[in-house]
């Protein structure tokens, strides 16, 4: 890390702490605060679900920091997080201010980080094949990534096509 960097960060965990403390408010993993080789990442998760793991391996490989938090109540989770009734899939994380729904491929959650879009999130209803963590060989369904706001709107974010190789 060069030394500007290295002072800028540290200003900034210095502020969001002084902040936290002046607040009583605890402070949240943001761009900013995260070091150089990832967003930070919080993945609620059934601690049965196996896919699960893998795209939280996904995320890590494409250079998330990512803190799991296993948990009984998904519902609880994704109603306080504010995920659309009509888009759940397994598992929900936050990054920055956005809530991640399901199996969204870690570029799409690049992309909406690096236009920070004026939206809640992304979600890949259900747990379609082929999609990270639900991976069948060269295999894939075809399947949306939704992008939803905090005002109820829904739209078509990326489109994956299908592919049929084996």
């Amino acid at each position: 890390m060069t030394t500007r960097k290295a002072i800028a960060t540290m200003i900034a965990v210095t502020s969001l702490l002084v902040t936290a403390a002046c607040t009583g408010q605890s402070p949240t993993p943001t761009e900013e605060t995260a070091d150089e080789s990832g967003h930070a990442m919080t993945v609620y998760h059934d601690p049965q679900c196996g896919c699960c793991g893998k795209w939280v391996e996904h995320m890590q490989a494409n250079g998330f920091e990512v803190e799991t938090i296993p948990t009984d109540d998904m519902n609880r989770v994704k109603r306080e997080l504010g995920v659309p009734r009509d888009l759940p899939s397994c598992h929900t994380a936050r990054v920055g201010d956005y809530v991640i729904e399901g199996h969204v491929p870690a570029e799409d959650v690049l992309r909406l980080l690096a236009e920070k879009t004026d939206a809640a999130g992304l979600s890949v209803p259900g747990m379609p094949l082929g999609s990270p963590g639900m991976e069948a060989g060269e295999r894939r369904m075809a399947y949306d990534v939704m992008l939803f706001t905090r005002g109820g709107e829904v739209d078509v974010f990326h489109r994956y096509e299908a592919v049929d190789q084996e």
